[in-house]
């Protein structure tokens, strides 16, 4: 994986210099330490692309970027991996091309030339690339269909601005460094900033699965692939088993292909023990595993990852996270560009960390959850379904009954807590049912939060809007359809991808995830969802397909997730802290909140009445990223 990005302007008298695309490319130095290339274009157009490079396929000098064609009309940067790169090669030789490296980024500038924009319906992997085409003056800039590779632009004053991270288009002159003020409720949400849009005013994501082409002033975006739910393939569970575990095969294998050593994250869940497993299947030497834990161990799942590593024989590493973790957070906030409320960041972070001092290439478990329904959301849509339609006298009354009868818990984990959180919202409209699961800050909650002068500013401001849309465009009529299409559009691409990608690539490490290549989603996709929820029964094909291969007290283990033990650590070691930046007259003279409703947020959650941790977290970040980007 690389860094890249670029500038191309159409005014006259604005060339664009060379030290602008250094200085561009050098705030992109973690995410390819090994070189940097710049290209001028010396044509009516004034054009301008850099590059990062991080050597994983051919080390030698030929794989330097940019890159070129055979007569130089042609220039490409791309940030990713294809890993269909050698049949392309073969086939794109059989028929004239001529190659001067063994990269898979000179494949697709071949691909370009003989198929155009269509060359995307031929890659394979998670990539984000740019495409100078002299001869037609055009700029082709595209983003991989599940969104793992990011892409940012800008455009102003007749200047396209592109980079993998927004830090690098801030480096332009021109750029005015300003608060997209109403993405900060969709970000109290969400906990993230929904694409298209960011936190800085002016500067939008490319959606995945999507191609822009900038001529003559135009711009142009359209989508080239759409996860289709709506059409099902029906087999038997053998036979599903047996067609899940060749295509997690062949995804686990060309994900295996590199020049530089490789391992994989190792959590002890099923998702990251079923590569762990294949990887040893196809390996000739043991495994580098790396685990991440912490000394709540309510919160650490190492003895999970200890069983899978025992087994297949891996070289395991561990590492324990403690809450002065938090003197990283700064850090943190510099790389993730944007304010992102998922604490997990903090470890996913370490571990990357970790994982680089060994290796540069490491597999994960990503994609997983959404691909097979390993989310008790998904489950607890259904079952809302059914109760919303069952024909029974006085339904609501006895709910509201049930709901009196259990006790507000502290603790989130807790069945009886789950339980009557989904209670409250089984009766509600399935969007607006997960709308409410989803969020950090509920919209009653961000009214009572909000200043008096920030909610008459946002008062057109619909966050709800984001998941409308992704709801809309599933194709199923399914409700485990149209919830897993949903999440793969929104928290997958905006929450779980991003860490991901900001986490190894603020350690210079590349993260593959064998479960989010697009032809095992698309048969994820096909499959009917009663074959990855059955009953109570959350991933029952996936389960099934590993039960030979996979010890049972991993199968059987509840879901756990990467969680931060945010409620102790905000009531004991950081608690002083986060009073001190949440209470301070810098964040209340922003004119988002109100003090007392800040303070209220805090003292609640210190005197153990409630649990808002990752509330505290969220706004912790948002004030941090004001100080570090906007100050």
């Amino acid at each position: 994986m690389c860094g890249i990005c670029g500038k191309i302007s159409l005014s006259s008298n604005a060339r664009i210099d060379e030290s602008l695309v250094r200085k561009m490319c050098s705030v992109l130095e973690h995410r390819g330490p090994d070189d940097e290339g710049v290209y001028l274009s010396r044509g009516k157009v004034s054009v301008g692309l850099g590059h990062r490079r991080l050597s994983v396929i051919d080390l030698s000098p030929a794989g330097h970027q940019p890159m070129s064609n055979e007569d130089g009309t042609i220039w490409v940067v791309m940030n990713g991996e294809v890993y269909n790169f050698i049949e392309l090669k073969k086939r794109l030789a059989e028929i004239g091309h001529i190659f001067k490296s063994h990269t898979d980024t000179e494949v697709i500038l071949h691909l370009y030339e003989e198929k155009g924009v269509d060359c995307l319906k031929d890659l394979r992997g998670p990539f984000a690339f740019a495409i100078w085409d002299e001869k037609k003056e055009r700029l082709f800039i595209a983003r991989d269909r599940i969104g793992k590779k990011p892409l940012y632009y800008m455009y102003r004053n007749q200047a396209l601005i592109f980079a993998s991270e927004i830090k690098a288009i801030l480096q332009n002159p021109e750029v005015l460094v300003d608060v997209n003020r109403s993405a900060v409720t969709d970000y109290l949400s969400y906990g993230y900033v929904p694409t298209p849009e960011s936190m800085f005013k002016g500067i939008m994501k490319l959606p995945p699965a999507h191609f822009m082409i900038y001529e003559k002033g135009n711009i142009k975006i359209e989508r080239y692939w759409e996860l289709d739910f709506s059409k099902k393939i029906k087999l038997s569970e053998p036979e599903y088993c047996s067609r899940i575990m060749d295509l997690f095969e062949e995804a686990v294998r060309i994900r295996m292909i590199s020049d530089v050593p490789l391992g994989t994250f190792l959590s002890g869940g099923i998702d990251s023990s079923a590569v762990v497993y294949m990887m040893s299947k196809l390996s000739p030497r043991a495994v580098k595993t790396f685990s991440i834990g912490f000394e709540d161990r309510e919160y650490s799942e190492l003895k999970f990852a200890k069983v899978i590593a025992d087994k297949f024989g891996t070289e395991h590493m561990e590492y324990i996270v403690k809450p002065n973790a938090i003197e990283i957070l700064p850090k943190l906030v510099w790389h993730y560009n944007e304010p992102y409320a998922d604490s997990s960041a903090l470890p996913s972070y370490y571990v990357s960390k970790m994982t680089r001092q060994e290796v540069i290439v490491a597999l994960n478990g990503d994609g997983g959850d959404e691909g097979f329904g390993g989310y008790e959301r998904f489950m607890a849509a259904r079952y809302a379904e059914l109760i919303n339609k069952a024909p029974v006298p006085f339904k609501d009354k006895i709910i509201k009954l049930i709901i009196n009868m259990i006790p507000e818990s502290l603790e989130l984990k807790d069945f009886k807590t789950r339980l009557r959180r989904f209670l409250i919202m089984a009766s509600r409209p399935y969007k607006e049912r997960h709308y409410n699961w989803v969020t950090i800050f509920r919209d009653s909650e961000k009214e009572n939060l909000f200043s008096d002068e920030f909610k008459r500013e946002t008062a057109g401001r619909n966050s709800f809007s984001y998941l409308d849309k992704a709801f809309n465009e599933c194709g199923s009529k399914d409700i485990v359809d149209l919830v897993m299409s949903t999440d793969i559009k929104t928290n997958l691409l905006d929450d779980l991808l991003v860490k991901m990608d900001i986490a190894t690539m603020a350690n210079s490490l590349e993260g593959r995830s064998p479960f989010l290549d697009h032809k095992m989603m698309e048969f994820c996709a096909s499959m009917p969802s009663n074959m990855k929820i059955k009953g109570t029964k959350l991933k029952y094909i996936i389960k099934k397909a590993l039960s030979s291969v996979l010890p049972k007290e991993i199968l059987s283990r509840g879901k756990m997730g990467f969680g931060v033990p945010l409620d102790s650590w905000f009531r004991g070691e950081l608690k002083g802290y986060s009073h001190e930046i949440l209470l301070s007259d810098k964040c209340i003279k922003r004119g988002y909140f109100k003090r007392e409703a800040l303070k209220s947020i805090l003292d609640e959650h210190c005197a153990g009445k409630v649990n808002y941790g990752a509330r505290i977290w969220s706004l912790l970040f948002l004030e941090l990223w004001h100080r570090i980007f906007i100050d």
